[in-house]
């Protein structure tokens, strides 16, 4: 058996059913040995994208999404990729291959010091310097993936050790390692800290971040807050966590949030922040969280996030899931039902100061037809900009999923994880959601859909700029624009002729049912595509 033959045996004993990648010499016989397993190779247009499929994949399957490319470009293009993942604590395993170990340092053709590169923004890094220790490298890098906080992890492999022969292959059945040792169970005085503070509790609010998805903890979540009646807010990587209809949800926080949920985080006095890193976009003054009036709970599996931010009076680490289950178990006596009463009424009062043009599509209102029309337990997938503002604000969920770059930002990844996301649920309707800033940074993907067999629906919502730079750039520079016009824009309807997609348009919003409908219910791959008034903004002045 060879290195290729180990890693590939290694990715099979994992369940792996994917790899998302591009070739190149220095990857070549981890790729020609993968033609010996069943094993799917996705060929992707751009090193970037295969790591955004990969996250897609996982963040609905639960499992690592694998990604694998070559040395050099390949290696440094897959950053951006890597760094998104993080950023949300997706798990991934990226595998790299590398120039031949004996010529490592000699800058020869396609070297690049890749486990140095991503040091910052990956869970762990090997550079593989013998075949014999590729099970144990595998077996943890899975584990450390996707245990803990979870997030990528890089496997560099030189061509040779690829190459190499192996003198005994034995996949370990677990891994024991001394440094990392995460906790799961939450510790009992803490627990029990709670528990107190709920029962004197007036105001309590519970605030969900991503994490909870991580921890697969969404229903024990919605389970404990109808017992104990607590409301519910959510940060961006959060929405979902309840359906949006529910009666304890009021949506979510931050500068782009809801005002009744911002009211919400600033009356409460007791505030249960889950799987959240009380990040800037979601709270942007951490102070008056974690001030002497409130009673911060952080509970989060990463206990570097504890106290970050913002004070914690009482911290837990643990696993979200475990955690929940507990309280929702324990005996409170507590009545929240004059504080829910007092939040509904804020949510009803509510006004969207929203004027839209009835010229152009109006995408808060789009967005809401649209996700209203989706088969329950649909896959919406946002890109970044003002399509991913108006997307949170007005998304309707059920017990469907919304997924979104959220710390990195990163333009273009709707379209890749949309595609990763319906590999690992093909039953599951998945519409990508894009500006045409962002569609341009992935349109190459669209080959990809079609190569191997993905229905694709992709919305683009065209209103020819870089909308949430050039919104910012009219509040602070005084409508000084510099660099967003998105002049040259390709003609949306010859892209999706060229792609073999059905193309749908929408002008404004009274043709918008008929032609949401006539979306959904295509078959063939299609792409939608709405005019937007060019001068819209998340933020109505």
């Amino acid at each position: 058996m060879l290195g290729a033959d180990a890693i590939v045996k290694c990715l099979e004993m994992e369940g792996v059913r994917n790899v998302y990648g591009y070739p190149g010499v220095a990857i070549c016989p981890f790729y020609n040995s993968i033609l010996q397993s069943d094993i799917r190779t996705i060929l992707v247009r751009t090193e970037q994208n295969a790591a955004h499929m990969a996250s897609g994949e996982a963040r609905i399957s639960g499992k690592p999404g694998v990604c694998a490319v070559t040395s050099g470009p390949g290696a440094t293009n897959v950053i951006t990729g890597i760094a998104t993942a993080f950023a949300d604590s997706i798990p991934m395993i990226v595998i790299t291959g590398q120039v031949n170990s004996e010529l490592l340092g000699s800058d020869v053709f396609q070297e690049a010091d890749i486990t140095g590169a991503v040091e910052s923004f990956v869970k762990y890094s090997y550079l593989v310097k013998d075949a014999n220790d590729i099970p144990r490298i595998m077996k943890e890098a899975f584990y450390i993936a996707s245990t803990g906080r979870k997030g990528p992890v890089l496997i560099d492999v030189p061509i040779d050790i690829q190459n190499q022969s192996l003198k005994n292959f034995r996949y370990p059945e677990e891994v024991n390692l001394r440094t990392y040792k995460p906790t799961f169970k939450g510790n009992t005085q803490q627990i029990k800290k709670v528990i107190r503070e709920l029962e004197n509790a007036k105001k309590p609010i519970i605030c969900a971040g991503g994490g909870v998805f991580l921890a697969n903890a969404d229903d024990e979540l919605q389970k404990f807050a109808e017992k104990k009646g607590i409301p519910v807010v959510s940060t961006m990587m959060g929405i979902g966590v309840l359906p949006t209809a529910h009666p304890l949800y009021f949506g979510m926080v931050g500068n782009n949030g809801k005002p009744y949920a911002n009211k919400a985080m600033n009356d409460a006095d007791v505030i249960i922040m889950i799987g959240a890193r009380v990040a800037d976009r979601a709270v942007n003054r951490p102070e008056l969280i974690s001030n002497g009036n409130k009673t911060l709970i952080h509970m989060d599996v990463d206990p570097a996030e504890i106290g970050k931010n913002a004070y914690s009076t009482i911290p837990l680490v643990g696993d979200a899931e475990a955690i929940l289950e507990e309280l929702t178990a324990s005996d409170t006596d507590a009545d929240y039902s004059a504080w829910v009463k007092e939040l509904t009424a804020a949510r009803k009062a509510f006004k969207p100061a929203r004027k839209p043009s009835s010229k152009f599509v109006d995408p808060a209102e789009f967005v809401k037809q649209l996700t209203t029309d989706m088969i329950d337990g649909s896959i919406y997938v946002a890109d970044v900009g003002q399509n991913q503002i108006w997307s949170c604000a007005n998304i309707v969920i059920g017990k469907g999923r919304m997924l979104t770059s959220g710390g990195m930002g990163t333009m273009g990844y709707a379209i890749p994880a949309a595609l990763g996301a319906k590999i690992a649920a093909p039953k599951r309707q998945t519409v990508a959601v894009c500006g045409d800033g962002g569609f341009q940074m992935s349109m190459c993907e669209l080959a990809t859909y079609v190569q191997h067999n993905v229905q694709a629906k992709i919305v683009v919502l065209r209103n020819g700029y870089l909308g949430m730079v050039r919104e910012y750039q009219h509040y602070t520079y005084d409508d000084a624009y510099s660099m967003v016009k998105l002049d040259g824009d390709p003609d949306l309807e010859h892209i999706a002729a060229a792609y073999g997609f059905d193309y749908l348009r929408l002008d404004n919003m009274k043709d918008s049912k008929a032609v949401i409908k006539k979306f959904l219910n295509d078959k063939k791959n299609v792409l939608l595509e709405c005019i937007v008034d060019p001068k819209d903004v998340v933020k109505p002045e």
